[in-house]
């Protein structure tokens, strides 16, 4: 069973502490011998920014070019190079055991793009792998996959292009791969593709991929794990 938190449209930051917090669970449950299933989805849309991996060295001019467009930019301990993620588009966190799956990373990577795969042949859309990791509607990528793993846990995810403005991928190389574009659910099905239309298509597709189940996280466990990251603000200030 994989709780599923929708956190609607939310800061790069603050929906990163969430990603933390949940992993924090999964990690101190192994340490003292607790078999607990912190498994999680987490759902948002994101305000305008810019991430890179942790392999990209972007120069601190380029920086401030993009942050003058009106997003913000923040290096991620994440694979992958730059993207961008905004409004209109999904991104999805699943913090999971892979030990609850198969403990594999590419395993876990492929299936991450099966799961869009299959979600794009429900819409019409054909859509493939290529030697670049991500979603590809021919020479055009839909979703990027960017993804940490400690101990099997894993963070960070999928972000795939629902209904965003997609002019914000015009000012970087997305991913870093030269002539490639982007593209869109809503450009490429013709109809308007919300992130809300998408997210039940895309939880029932990762729950046959994955071969679990799903159901929307309690709201008293939310509270608990925004309080435990409130509390450790405070100790941090002080």
């Amino acid at each position: 069973m994989v709780k599923v938190w929708r956190l609607g449209l939310m800061s790069y930051d603050s929906a990163f502490k969430i990603q933390n917090c949940i992993a924090r669970k999964h990690l101190d449950s192994m340490v003292k011998g607790v078999n607990a299933d912190f498994d999680t989805i987490l759902l948002v849309e994101h305000k305008p920014v810019y991430t890179v991996g942790i392999r990209d060295e972007t120069p601190k001019d380029e920086i401030v070019r993009l942050r003058s467009l009106g997003a913000e930019f923040k290096q991620t301990n994440r694979g992958g190079l730059i993207t961008f993620h905004g409004p209109g588009q999904l991104v999805a966190y699943p913090v999971i055991n892979l030990k609850h799956y198969k403990t594999s990373v590419k395993w876990y990577v492929n299936s991450l793009e099966q799961t869009i795969i299959n979600l794009c042949e429900e819409l019409g859309l054909k859509a493939s792998r290529s030697p670049h990791t991500g979603v590809w509607v021919e020479d055009n990528k839909i979703a990027a996959i960017g993804i940490h793993a400690s101990r099997y846990v894993t963070t960070h995810g999928i972000s795939l292009n629902c209904d965003n403005d997609l002019t914000w991928f015009d000012h970087i190389t997305p991913c870093g791969i030269e002539d490639k574009g982007v593209t869109s659910l809503t450009k490429e099905t013709g109809v308007v593709c919300s992130t809300e239309k998408i997210i039940p298509m895309f939880l029932k597709n990762f729950e046959n991929v994955f071969s679990c189940s799903s159901e929307d996280m309690e709201v008293d466990l939310q509270e608990d794990i925004l309080n435990s990251i409130y509390n450790k603000l405070l100790t941090t200030a002080v």
